[in-house]
């Protein structure tokens, strides 16, 4: 088997776990394993690059296997993605294709620290600042407090949960909205539920915790700017279209809002003559969220433990 793994951006998904299984194994055929760092999305270079492979080793969602892509790779026979949900895998396709599908574990420690490190950096103006002091700069900015804030939770499942503890611990007063909350749901998180318009006009800190999809796409757009406080901050960690990025750029230019931490984007990785590079009162990561040690030692174990049991016909991790 010739096993494909895309977009391995920092190089270390063969470090990170185990392979010798898959690829010394104690008996049968040893599989090879080809590692991309690039990232290639145009779908006839995808289908080029993909040309002579059994499987597909996928990083969540950085490359799109729409069923244009999968109908011209004839000989796959496995998918593997890191996590346990992946839109961007046309899972009808694949299953007519007669194309295995399975995910792994992960973790949603990861996430949450990092919607902190943009809150907080935003708060504080960390990268200002920092810059300022290697520049020879002393004390240009003046922060605020989290404290006796309000933090606004769009989505409150396990990610937003974990937020909304540290944002208790913060002494922050969490208010939470998704479509179907409830006030039990709510207070069970350590949070209130509220509409989505109270929380927008309201909240100091609104962080976006829900999962992509028809309902919540563009969920925030110009009237929902609008509604928010002038000094709020604005964090997404979850996926890039849940904002309308031309509304967001065009409040940011108008003055609206204190600031905005986003580690996902609509188009990823992010071109680099994209205006969001450059607009003002921004924090940018470049979809860090599980991008850690941990979680790539679980997302690279379970690679493995999936293309094992594909080959020796056990069970494995359907999505």
């Amino acid at each position: 088997m010739r096993i494909a793994v895309l977009d391995d951006y920092q190089g270390v998904a063969l470090s990170s776990a185990d392979w010798s299984p898959v690829t010394s194994p104690p008996s049968g055929q040893p599989c090879t394993v080809e590692v991309f760092r690039d990232h290639v999305g145009e779908p006839d270079a995808l289908v080029e690059r993909l040309e002579g492979f059994d499987a597909v080793v996928v990083m969540r969602e950085r490359t799109p296997l729409t069923a244009d892509v999968l109908g011209r790779l004839p000989g796959l026979r496995l998918l593997v993605t890191t996590g346990r949900r992946n839109a961007s895998i046309d899972l009808a396709a694949a299953e007519a294709a007669g194309i295995t599908v399975c995910g792994t574990e992960s973790r949603a420690s990861a996430p949450a620290e990092l919607t902190w490190a943009l809150i907080l950096g935003l708060s504080r103006h960390l990268v200002t600042e920092a810059t300022a002091v290697r520049e020879g700069g002393w004390q240009t900015t003046v922060g605020t407090d989290l404290a006796g804030r309000t933090l606004g939770l769009l989505g409150i499942g396990r990610l937003g949960t974990q937020v909304a503890t540290v944002g208790r611990a913060f002494g922050m007063d969490v208010v939470a909205w998704s479509p179907h909350l409830t006030d039990e749901r709510a207070a069970a998180a350590g949070a209130r539920a509220v509409g989505l318009d109270d929380l927008l006009a309201t909240s100091h800190v609104v962080s976006i915790h829900l999962v992509l999809g028809e309902s919540t796409r563009g969920l925030i757009s110009h009237r929902e700017l609008g509604l928010m406080r002038r000094d709020a901050l604005l964090v997404n960690t979850s996926r890039g279209p849940i904002i309308d990025e031309a509304a967001l750029l065009a409040a940011l230019d108008a003055g609206q809002l204190g600031g905005v931490g986003l580690d996902v984007f609509d188009e990823e990785p992010l071109p680099v003559d994209h205006p969001l590079r450059s607009a003002p009162r921004t924090l940018l990561t470049p979809h860090l969220g599980y991008v850690t040690e941990e979680v790539y030692a679980t997302f690279f174990a379970g690679v493995v433990e999936d293309i094992v049991a594909y080959l020796d016909g056990s069970p494995i991790r359907l999505l």
